[in-house]
């Protein structure tokens, strides 16, 4: 008798592990999906907010007006930063780039003096720049405003378009997600349901039978969405030691996120699926659990 008790529990501890592990894997595919998410709202904000309008400056503007103008700009809402470019820096990374200095031949400089404006990511659409650029081609001093307008316009089409690709995807990995946690619960309970008919049958409240089940169920959200993030972070932490770039994406808004979230869905979906698992079986009748 005791050594059959002793396998039981062995089989129960076996059971537990294979479920919590199971439901880890399939929180660890969760996670990827939020930090992939993620991932690319970050990418877009800082490739929008790597955009620039530039702002070139009459020849005869003073100091003071172009110190001036510089305060209005850093006050308007889309502007992230505002950098000075003057007309001597301006011809001489020209000169850099096409190899030779214009003004050793043209007499002076073409190039005029002008403002650098880093946009901020929200104003970085078209509907925005048509509506502020104009009138900041109006402003005293300013001789021509450049942005470009077509590659913000193709920017936002193609992240569009990845947003739609993204969701569709999202939904059907969270459905099989959702699936597979929902049979581990399931598989998990069904071996149990012989306990749950024998406390039926001595009266116990259905509230009692169930708290056990949805205790055991949270726990085990908890441990696999804690094992979860620790590989999540440990994968991510890798890919940052191997690429430089990829680690400045990687803000502690994307990882807060990520980690929550995988918590947050383990606890969720086990505690969602044990309680309709158990119900299953709290409906049942004895002959319908003995065939179960």
């Amino acid at each position: 008798m005791a050594k059959k008790r002793k396998r039981r529990r062995s089989w129960n501890i076996m059971s537990n592990v294979t479920a919590c592990i199971s439901t880890t894997m399939v929180l660890i595919l969760l996670g990827i999906i939020v930090f992939g998410a993620s991932m690319a709202d970050t990418l877009e904000r800082t490739l929008k907010e790597n955009f620039t309008v530039n702002v070139l400056l009459d020849d005869h503007i003073s100091n003071g007006e172009a110190y001036s103008l510089q305060t209005d700009l850093r006050r308007m809402p889309y502007t992230k930063h505002v950098r000075y470019i003057s007309k001597e820096k301006a011809t001489r990374i020209q000169a850099e780039t096409l190899g030779s200095d214009p003004a050793e031949f043209l007499g002076s400089s073409p190039i005029p003096a002008s403002f650098e404006i880093h946009l901020k990511a929200d104003y970085a659409c078209n509907d925005s720049l048509d509506r502020f650029m104009p009138e900041l081609q109006k402003a005293g001093g300013v001789m021509d405003v450049d942005y470009p307008k077509d590659l913000v316009a193709k920017v936002n089409e193609n992240f569009r378009q990845v947003s739609v690709v993204l969701l569709v995807i999202a939904l059907l990995l969270g459905f099989v997600s959702l699936s597979l946690i929902n049979n581990t619960m399931r598989l998990s309970i069904a071996r149990r349901r012989h306990s749950i008919q024998i406390m039926k049958l001595i009266g116990a409240k259905w509230s009692f039978i169930r708290r056990p089940f949805l205790g055991s169920a949270l726990r085990m959200g908890l441990l696999a969405g804690l094992l979860a993030d620790g590989i999540i972070y440990a994968c991510i932490a890798a890919l940052c030691s191997w690429d430089e770039g990829f680690a400045t994406l990687v803000s502690p808004m994307v990882l807060g996120v990520t980690m929550g979230s995988v918590v947050v869905a383990g606890l969720l979906l086990t505690l969602v699926c044990a309680y309709f698992s158990v119900n299953r079986h709290l409906y049942m009748t004895r002959e319908e659990a003995i065939l179960y």
